[in-house]
């Protein structure tokens, strides 16, 4: 688990110095080529496994730097919500053919974790985008087809089937489940419903109420209320949902009333949270030193926009 305290601490730096979009759009490009290092070479392995037969696409995929398939997902999701805006709403050629190169990566790299969780952001994320331009129709259209191809593809169709039908693995609906899980915590915080289990106090603290016959045993609930509330109690899930709150505030006024550049960094900042919030639901999009970091710097970006993006009125 990261420190609070370091990304919060980036932040504030952030704010004091992200005070034009190409210096926004230089933080971005670090972070793209991070998703460039992560994902490249997870997309080359899963690739080897399908080819060779040797990944069964019904177990976690193989990784090569993070520790899991998910881990991949829930940080290159933020990115390719930023990344999709870009595309779709700058004029800049250099920002445009940058960000586009990171979508050629991450796409597929995103896909090819098989993460549930990130399908279901993504879509989210897509049906954003199509509604913020003003060819709404034709975008929903062909984001829904492209989801209809895409879920029909072998490898993923067997993935997404997985996740209903009631198995022995960590599927939504298994008996080592996120229902189950779910359901285990909620009654472990009921013997401790302000202060939760404490940082890094779940794995010990869950051990009565989990599935003591099955071997699966989890670090953390896989729901960003739930993760909260187990690690910094109720007055943490107060404060988390308020950041929310006004990051959703903040970005959507920055898109309906920022200036160029700032409204597609405004609108993929709040993509951004969409995509940390949605697979929150089923996944952890924050307790890590890497999407603690990510998250602040969205933050940052929301706050830089609202400093210096909004156009002035006489």
């Amino acid at each position: 688990m990261s420190s609070p305290i370091e990304p919060i601490a980036y932040a504030a730096v952030l704010v004091h110095v992200l005070s034009t979009p190409r210096r926004v759009f230089a933080v971005l490009a670090g972070l793209a080529v991070a998703g460039v290092v992560v994902g490249l070479p997870n997309l080359v392995v899963v690739l080897e496994g399908l080819r060779a037969h040797s990944y069964d696409v019904t177990q976690t995929p193989p990784v090569v730097i993070y520790m899991t398939a998910n881990a991949v997902a829930l940080f290159l999701g933020p990115l390719i919500a930023i990344a999709a805006s870009l595309v779709l709403h700058v004029q800049d050629r250099t920002v445009r053919l940058v960000s586009a190169a990171f979508l050629l990566v991450a796409g597929p790299a995103m896909l090819l974790t098989f993460s549930r969780g990130g399908f279901l952001a993504m879509a989210a994320v897509a049906v954003g985008l199509a509604l913020s331009h003003r060819r709404r129709l034709w975008l929903l259209a062909g984001t829904a087809a492209v989801a209809a191809v895409l879920v029909l593809i072998p490898p993923i169709y067997t993935r997404v089937s997985v996740e209903f039908q009631n198995v022995g693995g960590t599927t939504l609906f298994g008996r080592a489940g996120r229902l189950a899980l779910w359901s285990a915590t909620l009654q472990m915080l009921s013997r401790f419903p302000v202060f939760g289990a404490g940082l890094s106090g779940f794995a010990d603290r869950i051990g009565p109420y989990w599935n003591a016959d099955h071997p699966e045993r989890f670090i953390d609930p896989h729901n960003i209320v739930l993760n909260f509330w187990v690690e910094t109690g109720v007055l943490g899930v107060i404060a988390m949902a308020w950041l929310l709150f006004i990051g959703f505030r903040w970005s959507w006024h920055g898109w309906r009333a920022g200036q160029d550049l700032w409204r597609a960094i405004s609108l993929g900042a709040l993509l951004a949270l969409v995509a940390v919030v949605v697979h929150g639901l089923v996944d952890v999009p924050y307790f890590k030193n890497d999407l603690s970091l990510e998250f602040w710097i969205v933050i940052a970006m929301i706050e830089c926009a609202r400093r210096w993006g909004y156009k002035r009125t006489a």
